[in-house]
């Protein structure tokens, strides 16, 4: 499999945020995960991509301190995950809101949790709903709104947090492809503004070609680190223009062509 992009396997340095040290997961007798070593730099974004039931989730959720691993370690900042903590924020597939209480009270909820008076989380709240385009939806309920609107209100709640990694299990995966694209590039644009870790995983080649910094593929179960990939993107150009561009159609093309035979 030749890929059209640099590939390499990370490596600690000061940037490094999360450290994943020989993880390996069972469920009673079935492998998910297999000696998994990885590193997460701050500021960018890293993709967990492979076919249906490699791990990408199982790990994501190992990294939040959901569930426990089998044997090695997560780290982050040098300090070893035991559990959920307050420098980790999840962001759910199924958006995961409370039903009885309005997008301001949804995403200052975490905020609420610390112990933080109400004005300076309403306030922060706000900001957070702005930079999602929910402002004017502040006292709805989540029953009156969209999928995609929902969705934008477990990312705005993940930021109020001001959490260093921001974990996102296919957050865009229940939404129509024009709000998908539309959620994409909000996406990379908090990236480049909140300068934190992210760590994200989809189903789609496409998707994680344009919006990652770099790529992770895992192989099927057990999943195991088979190549990390950096897409050379110019984010300079237009969306429109990014998708036409031949190197990213390569890459989308070759890591097909590398996971297509895990297809059933």
């Amino acid at each position: 499999m030749t890929i059209p992009a640099a590939v390499q396997t990370l490596h600690p340095t000061s940037e490094t945020v999360v450290e994943v040290r020989g993880i390996c997961k069972k469920y009673s007798e079935v492998e998910a995960l297999r000696l998994i070593d990885l590193d997460f730099p701050r500021g960018k974004l890293t993709t967990l991509l492979g076919p249906s039931g490699c791990g990408k989730t199982t790990l994501l959720k190992i990294i939040a301190g959901l569930i426990q691993a089998t044997s090695g370690e997560v780290r982050v900042n040098g300090r070893t995950v035991t559990g959920p903590g307050p420098e980790r924020a999840f962001v759910f597939q199924d958006f995961a809101l409370m039903p009885w209480a309005t997008v301001m009270r949804n995403v200052a909820f975490g905020l609420e949790l610390q112990g933080m008076a109400k004005a300076e989380r309403q306030s922060i709240a706000r900001n957070y709903i702005a930079e999602v385009g929910l402002t004017g939806f502040e006292d709805k309920y989540p029953h009156e709104l969209s999928g995609g609107m929902r969705q934008r209100v477990g990312l705005a709640r993940a930021f109020a947090v001001n959490a260093e990694v921001l974990l996102l299990d296919e957050p865009f995966s229940a939404v129509d492809e024009q709000n998908r694209r539309k959620f994409q590039e909000d996406l990379l644009r908090l990236v480049d503004k909140e300068r934190k870790t992210f760590i994200f995983v989809t189903h789609s080649i496409e998707e994680a070609v344009y919006v990652s910094d770099r790529i992770v593929l895992l192989s099927r179960r057990p999943g195991r680190v088979s190549q990390i990939i950096e897409p050379k993107i110019d984010r300079t150009a237009s969306p429109d223009a990014i998708r036409r561009d031949q190197g990213y159609l390569d890459t989308v093309e070759e890591i097909w062509q590398g996971l297509k035979h895990y297809v059933d």
